[in-house]
C-alpha cells in the first residue's frame, strides 16, 4: 500500500449498543495513529466491520460487505478487518476472508498489525499508546478514551459477557464470562460526562444488574453504583438522564428500582426482558424466572416508579414453543402493558445449546407468530401514547429525520417524538413539547416557547 498524507478508514458496526460503544474505542485508537475517519466506504484504504454473530441477519451483512469489499481488492489497495461478538465458527470463515480478525479487547494491537502489512505512514509515526498502561487487555480497552459519535449521547460500559447461559443466546461464546469494569472507573467517566453537559447516558452490560458479582465482594452492587451516579446527579444540579442495558429478571432487585425512585437523573425507564410468556419454555431457555417472578418486578415498578416506561423483548417460534405457549406470550404482553417490545423471530445460533434442537417451528408460521404479537403491542402501545396527547413532555432533541422535515428525539421513557420548528439550535437540549397526536409507537407535538 502506498505512503499517503493520511490514510482513512471505514469502520461498520453490527448489533447491540455494546458494540456501538466499542466502535468509539476503536475510533479513538485509529485517530491516535494518525487514520481519518471517512463515511464513504470508497474513500477508504482500512475497511474494517464489528461483527455481531448473536443474529444472522447481522452475520449476513458481514458476508455480504466483504465480498464487495474484496472485489474491490482488484482495482486498489486495501486493508480489511473484522472484530466485534464472533462465534467460533463464524472466526474460522472470516479469516479466509478477512485481512485481519481479532477481538475486541485487542484492539490496541491493530496498529501493529497493520504495520505487518508494510504501511509506513501514519502508523509508524503515531503508535498508539494505552494512557492508563493496564496489563490486562479487557482494562486496556476500557481505559480508552472513546471518541463519542455526539456531544450529547453517550455509553459507558460497565460489563462485559455473560454468565447466564440462556440456551437460544450465543453471547457467553463470543465475549466470554461476565467482569465487571472497576466502579471508580464508571463513576470518574459518567462525571466527565456530566461536566461536558452530557444529556443522556447509558449504562452498558449484558446484564448490568449482576454487575460486581464476579468480585467476591470486592466491588459495589449495581444498586450502590446507581446511587453514586444519582449523587453526582444531585450534586451537580445539570439537567441529563441516565439509563441502562440491559437487566435481567433473575437479578433485578427491590433496591435497585429503589434507587431509581430516589434521583431525578435516574431514568423511569426500564428495559427488562421477558423472552418468553410461558414458564415451561423459560425453563427450556434457561432463563431461570418464572412469569410469577417477572409479575413480582413489574409490580414493584409499578408501585415504586408510576409511570415508567417499561420495555422487553420477545422470542417467537423458539424451538418447540406450542400454540398455548405462544398464547401465553400474548396474555403476557397485555397484562404487563408494555410501552414497546423487541419482537425476534427465532434462528438457531452455532454454539448456542438450542443450536442442537431441531428448529421444528416453520418460517411461516414465525413470521405469523411475529405479526400477531406486533399487532397486540401495536394496539397496547397506541393506547398508552394517546393518553399524552394534552400533556407537555420533556423531550430530548437528536436530530432531524430523514426528509429533514422535523426535528426527532424522545421522552425520559424512550418514546421517540417529533416536532416542527424554525429554530436551528434545539439538537442535544431539552425542550418542552404539547403533544399534539399519537402514533403506535411515537408522538408529535408543538414546542412550547
Amino acid at each position: 500500500m502506498p505512503n499517503e498524507s493520511h490514510l482513512n478508514y471505514h469502520l461498520v458496526t453490527l448489533g447491540c449498543q455494546m458494540n456501538k460503544a466499542d466502535s468509539e474505542r476503536f475510533e479513538t485508537v485509529l485517530h491516535d495513529v494518525g487514520y481519518v475517519k471517512t463515511l464513504d466506504e470508497h474513500k477508504a484504504q482500512l475497511l474494517g466491520i464489528l461483527a455481531c454473530s448473536v443474529r444472522q441477519k447481522a452475520i449476513d451483512k458481514v458476508y455480504s460487505r466483504i465480498h464487495k469489499w474484496n472485489t474491490w481488492k482488484n482495482k486498489r489497495n486495501l486493508i480489511t478487518f473484522v472484530s466485534g461478538c464472533i462465534l467460533p465458527d463464524d472466526k474460522e470463515k472470516f479469516l479466509k476472508l478477512f485481512d485481519l480478525v481479532f477481538p475486541t479487547k485487542d484492539v490496541d494491537q491493530l496498529p501493529e498489525l497493520l504495520t505487518s502489512y508494510g504501511i509506513v505512514s501514519p502508523v509508524s509515526a503515531r503508535p498508539f499508546v494505552n494512557a492508563k498502561g493496564s496489563t490486562d487487555a479487557l482494562s486496556k480497552f476500557w481505559n480508552v478514551q472513546p471518541s463519542y459519535a455526539n456531544s450529547f449521547e453517550a455509553f459507558v460500559p460497565i460489563q462485559n459477557g455473560c454468565d447466564k447461559f440462556c440456551t437460544f443466546c450465543a453471547v457467553p461464546y463470543t465475549r466470554g464470562r461476565e467482569v465487571s469494569r472497576p466502579s471508580q472507573e464508571i463513576i470518574d467517566e459518567v462525571e466527565k460526562l456530566i461536566e461536558n453537559d452530557y444529556k443522556s447516558i447509558t449504562l452498558l452490560g449484558q446484564n448490568v444488574n449482576s454487575y460486581g458479582r464476579d468480585k467476591n465482594g470486592s466491588e459495589i452492587s449495581f444498586a450502590q453504583l446507581l446511587d453514586h451516579i444519582g449523587s453526582l446527579g444531585d450534586v451537580a444540579g445539570k439537567e441529563f438522564k441516565v439509563y441502562f442495558t440491559s437487566p435481567h429478571p433473575r437479578d433485578m432487585t427491590d433496591d435497585v428500582i429503589d434507587a431509581i425512585a430516589g434521583y431525578a437523573c435516574l431514568a423511569k425507564q426500564l428495559h427488562l426482558p421477558l423472552q418468553s410468556g410461558d414458564d415451561k419454555l423459560l425453563i427450556k431457555m434457561n432463563r431461570k424466572h418464572s412469569v410469577a417472578r417477572y409479575r413480582h418486578i413489574i409490580d414493584k415498578i409499578r408501585t415504586t416508579l408510576p409511570g415508567a416506561a417499561i420495555f422487553t423483548d420477545l422470542i417467537v417460534g423458539f424451538t418447540g414453543e406450542t400454540e398455548g405457549q405462544f398464547e401465553n406470550t400474548r396474555r403476557a404482553v397485555r397484562e404487563f402493558d408494555f410501552n414497546m417490545a423487541y419482537i425476534a423471530q427465532y434462528s438457531p445460533r452455532p454454539g448456542a445449546a438450542s443450536s442442537r434442537w431441531k428448529d421444528d417451528i416453520p418460517a411461516g408460521e414465525k413470521k405469523r407468530r411475529f405479526e400477531t404479537l406486533t399487532k397486540d403491542l401495536e394496539k397496547i402501545a397506541y393506547q398508552k401514547n394517546a393518553s399524552l396527547v394534552g400533556k407537555t413532555m420533556r423531550v430530548l432533541v437528536t436530530g432531524r429525520d430523514r426528509k429533514n422535515e422535523y426535528y426527532t428525539g424522545y421522552t425520559e421513557g424512550r418514546i421517540p417524538a417529533r416536532f416542527v420548528s424554525e429554530r436551528d439550535d434545539v439538537v442535544g437540549t431539552f425542550v418542552d413539547l404539547e403533544i399534539t397526536s399519537s402514533r403506535a409507537f411515537s408522538i408529535e407535538g408543538n414546542l412550547v416557547n
